[in-house]
């Protein structure tokens, strides 16, 4: 067994037994593979033992291992998931390439990103960021902005909002990490009250993510925890 696959496992354990002490089906969760740095041989090996769903954050790197992976394996159906920031410059690429956004803070994008979705990919998923932390420097819409930007993006064509996402200040005690988690929830909770078609919480990584399951995450970006440490050099 490769080491990736190996990973793949002990992670599947981890999201499997957080399910369980939240009395929740494993089904309601899925494992976005976070592939950024890691070549395309990296995605193949993890498709080689099941995993589909993949999850890159720079443009450029992702849309040539997109490429990559769809010529070596041009049968496998693959889910691609944009989760870095996104200029308002590089929408289209974005928009033809990937299946899901993540990172989606501005009606301004969300309006790019409809006008440039070829509408026969179908619509494009899209999940609102929010800054849960207040950090001054962490992207995301202000809480008190979301219910707005979330109406105006559920009526553009091409689209289809599907819910939230946020990365939390880091934190290691999980009573603080379910804490911020749980506003995320209670947010997407509002809007589902508001008539919003929501169903999806994009939160948990690595470190947290069986935080992130017990209130609710419906997918867990994990990377490291699968693919190794990662070198930016």
């Amino acid at each position: 067994m490769s080491t990736i696959a190996a990973n793949l496992q002990a992670v599947e354990a981890t999201i499997t037994a957080a399910a369980a002490a939240s009395a929740r089906p494993r089904s309601t969760i899925q494992l976005l593979a976070v592939s950024k740095t890691f070549p395309a041989e990296a995605v193949l090996e993890a498709m080689a033992v099941g995993q589909r769903a993949f999850g890159e954050n720079y443009l450029q790197e992702g849309v040539e291992k997109i490429a990559d992976v769809a010529l070596a394996q041009p049968s496998t159906p693959v889910e691609w998931h944009f989760i870095g920031p996104i200029q308002s410059n590089k929408t289209r690429p974005i928009a033809t390439s990937f299946a899901w956004v993540h990172t989606v803070e501005r009606l301004k994008i969300a309006q790019r990103l409809s006008e440039q979705r070829p509408p026969e990919m179908g619509p494009l998923n899209i999940c609102l960021q929010v800054n849960v932390s207040g950090e001054a420097t962490k992207s995301g819409a202000r809480p008190d902005e979301l219910r707005e930007l979330a109406r105006q993006v559920a009526q553009l064509p091409n689209l289809r909002l599907r819910g939230l996402m946020a990365i939390p200040e880091p934190q290691t005690d999980p009573a603080l990490q379910r804490a911020a988690f749980a506003k995320l929830r209670q947010m997407a909770e509002d809007l589902r009250d508001d008539g919003l078609p929501i169903d999806t919480l994009s939160m948990g990584m690595s470190g947290d993510m069986e935080a992130a399951i017990a209130e609710g995450a419906t997918i867990v970006r994990v990377g490291s925890a699968i693919f190794g440490n990662r070198n930016y050099d």
